[in-house]
């Protein structure tokens, strides 16, 4: 635990020295938040139902901003464990009386704390377009267990990513498409409203469930068994990110 907390705070001080690298992974939810509220959300809100129009949108698409948050900042992820696999300060950590898995776990809760941060700052600039949650104490806390479930998860696969990639640029381009995943689901729109085949696989992706469990946290929709659903998926690509990760630095720690 020594060991961990060390280089947890290592990872701190990295982020504190590259503030432009965060600024610009939290840009991308917001510029994609204004974007669909500001310039297409008057028509997508009409197709919702009901009253519709910007209002009902913005309720509506502020989950999937919340998952493309938590998709865009494990890239940062994948880029540091990169740099400390090419970089030589592996070899130097392996020389050390340290914990093995030292190195994994501030990388790891470094992540997971950054993006929590990062989620209050994209709810806040959410409130602030006209989000509207009326979740209860309990629904928020289910909430934040939820996204910090699935911030575990995306990250300890952002860790794996970063260690089987090649070079920087590599460990760069691996998570891009977790950030189009909530646009292939029903992050901004309903499946239903899509083709059958695209329906079809936006249903059966794991960020889907995870998105209608939090419209329904936060918003009070219907969430039936996609709870359930989310939280198996979070457990699924938690556990095969950390054997991903564990193999292929066993397999450096060998070479």
């Amino acid at each position: 635990m020594t060991d961990g907390l060390i280089m947890l705070r290592r990872q701190f001080r990295h982020m504190a020295r590259d503030l432009s690298t965060t600024l610009l992974l939290l840009a991308v939810p917001i510029i994609f938040l204004l974007l669909f509220v500001y310039v297409l959300g008057g028509t997508l809100g009409d197709g919702l139902g009901g009253q519709g129009g910007r209002q009902a949108y913005v309720n509506y698409v502020v989950p999937g901003i919340l998952l493309i948050t938590v998709a865009s900042a494990v890239q940062g992820t994948s880029i540091a464990v990169a740099i400390d696999m090419t970089s030589g300060i592996m070899d130097r950590f392996r020389t050390m009386a340290i914990a093995r898995t030292s190195v994994l776990t501030g990388h790891v809760l470094g992540s997971v704390l950054q993006i929590l941060c990062q989620l209050l700052i994209i709810l806040a600039v959410a409130v602030l377009v006209g989000f509207r949650p009326d979740a209860t104490v309990t629904e928020w806390l289910a909430t934040a267990a939820l996204l910090t479930a699935t911030a575990f998860a995306l990250v300890w696969l952002a860790v794996g990513m970063g260690l089987s990639a090649k070079s920087v640029n590599g460990a760069s381009n691996l998570p891009m498409p977790l950030t189009l995943l909530p646009l292939f689901g029903s992050g901004f729109v309903p499946t239903e409203s899509m083709p059958a085949g695209l329906s079809w696989f936006a249903e059966h992706q794991p960020f889907t469930p995870i998105m209608e469990t939090l419209r329904g946290l936060l918003l009070g929709t219907p969430i039936g068994n996609s709870g359930a659903v989310a939280a198996g998926w979070c457990g699924a690509i938690a556990v095969a990110g950390y054997v991903w990760a564990r193999r292929n630095y066993g397999r450096e720690r060998s070479a």
